[in-house]
């Protein structure tokens, strides 16, 4: 499992990236000329460069693992994101998806030792 924890932990990192990115994309799909604002500029350069750290990743992590971690987290942080900066609210079904979310990344973390 200790070797595991960097690749985890690197995924993770990856997953708050892709939410800066989005984050930047949203402020961009706010502008009138959305594909030439910074903001769009920003966030396609945050996705570019976390191709890097995906690399890394894939090579420690089965794919099936990678995309769980990396799903799970990026929809517990964009509903926040949304929530909390975009003052958009979550149904109480969301908020059930989220629970279920998140007790999938529990039972997956049970089955990740080799």
């Amino acid at each position: 499992m200790q070797k595991l924890f960097l690749p985890i932990l690197v995924t993770v990192t990856l997953s708050v990236l892709s939410v800066l990115a989005d984050y930047w994309l949203k402020r961009a799909s706010e502008s009138a000329h959305a594909f030439r604002s910074p903001q769009f500029a920003l966030g396609t350069l945050v996705y570019a460069g976390s191709a890097f750290g995906w690399v890394y990743v894939l090579r420690h992590l089965k794919l099936a693992t990678v995309g769980a971690v990396y799903s799970v987290v990026i929809v517990i942080l964009l509903a926040l994101l949304g929530v909390t900066v975009f003052r958009e609210s979550l149904s109480a079904s969301e908020f059930i998806g989220l629970g279920c979310a998140v007790m999938a990344l529990v039972l997956l973390g049970r089955f990740l030792a080799p």
